[in-house]
């Protein structure tokens, strides 16, 4: 008789195969329930695998060259921007952005203030960075 796979040992191989470095819960809620698909992601992400960096969003994780700790695949502002994508928020350049692509400002933007369309409530952080929002029209 062959044995059946965790629910962790799944979720990890779906994380595997998929190529976005961001990962929601409701990705994996058709292998279990929300309370399991939670529990195993928590347990992931406490074993290195994933990154939380928000309410049901994960990053995919690597080691630092550096430290040695687990960090993000890649750099905060563009997690952030494509778990918006995900979200269904619309994506609009600030007006730092704008200001620096015509040349009216030497300022560099840091990417840590992304604007947005649509009205959003969710905070995105990472080891006390946090991403802000500037509502454009």
């Amino acid at each position: 008789m062959k044995k059946s796979k965790s629910l962790e040992s799944k979720i990890l191989a779906r994380i595997i195969r998929k190529k976005e470095s961001i990962l929601l819960r409701r990705d994996f809620l058709d292998l279990g329930g929300y309370d399991q698909v939670g529990r195993a992601l928590k347990h992931l992400a406490d074993g290195g695998k994933l990154i939380r960096i928000g309410y049901g969003l994960y990053s995919k994780a690597k080691v630092s060259s550096l430290t040695g700790e687990n960090i993000p695949v890649a750099s905060l502002p563009i997690l952030a921007k494509e778990a918006l994508e995900r979200l269904g928020v619309s994506i609009t350049p600030t007006d730092a952005e704008i200001a620096y692509n015509e040349g009216r400002s030497t300022q560099i933007p840091t990417g840590r203030l992304i604007g947005v369309k649509n009205r959003i409530n969710r905070k995105i952080s990472f080891n006390n960075a946090t991403i802000k929002y500037e509502y454009t029209t």
